[in-house]
């Protein structure tokens, strides 16, 4: 089933709470994984959640994910750590952390390593999880490669495609490319652009476990009409 794989996702800057409360109702119908909010809508998010949960009859445990450095990715380590922080005492549960472009595209890998494993230890110890945001479409393939290796020894638990703010989303091409390169140990999460269940099934064939989606509940309901998914 689709849904135990999707993020669903609300990151755009004029979210409301009526918005949060919307996903959350829909995450507890429909089962999905995780809803992934701004930073400033956690806290809100996980009493929505319980409350959602309640009416609902529930025990599914949906997740809380928020994002951190979003959706550039060029804020100072210092700042993606108070973020961090924030979104810890928030109540997150999985924390999307955007990597530092500038960075990667001037070839510094050890600035790159250096702020992902301050990053890292902070949230597992806080026994989070962390999924890193390399944004596959401004990527040439050898630099996905690169950040598959560099990210994997660090021992992120997810690499993710995309913020869904580049011009170019998730695709079937880097998701296969980057489930290639990783270890089974790292889940790749594709984001960005999904909007019919045919491409997510697609994604989750090439080696996708999560899905980062806004259009989460058209999938769904689309399931038995786009290609028998």
């Amino acid at each position: 089933m689709l849904a135990h794989y999707i993020d669903h996702t609300i990151l755009k800057p004029t979210t409301s709470h009526i918005d949060i409360n919307k996903i959350c109702q829909e995450a507890v119908e429909y089962g999905f994984a995780a809803v992934c909010v701004p930073p400033p809508m956690v806290s809100f998010a996980v009493r929505e959640l319980q409350d959602a949960a309640e009416v609902e009859r529930s025990i599914a445990a949906v997740k809380v994910a928020t994002v951190i450095g979003f959706p550039f990715g060029y804020s100072v380590t210092a700042a993606k750590l108070a973020e961090v922080e924030q979104a810890i005492t928030d109540g997150a549960d999985e924390l999307d952390v955007v990597i530092n472009l500038i960075a990667l595209k001037a070839g510094d890998w050890a600035a790159l390593e250096a702020e992902m494993r301050v990053l890292t230890a902070r949230i597992h110890a806080a026994g989070k999880i962390i999924k890193v945001i390399i944004e596959t479409g401004v990527l040439t393939d050898e630099e996905i490669v690169a950040c598959c290796e560099h990210y994997s020894r660090i021992g992120v638990d997810f690499l993710k495609t995309s913020t869904g703010y580049a011009e170019k989303g998730a695709t079937v091409e880097a998701v296969k490319l980057m489930r290639a390169h990783l270890p089974a140990g790292v889940r790749i999460k594709a984001s960005g652009g999904i909007r019919t269940a045919a491409l997510a099934q697609q994604l989750i064939d090439a080696g996708a476990d999560r899905l980062g989606c806004s259009a989460s509940v058209e999938i769904i309901k689309g399931e038995g009409l786009a290609g028998g998914y």
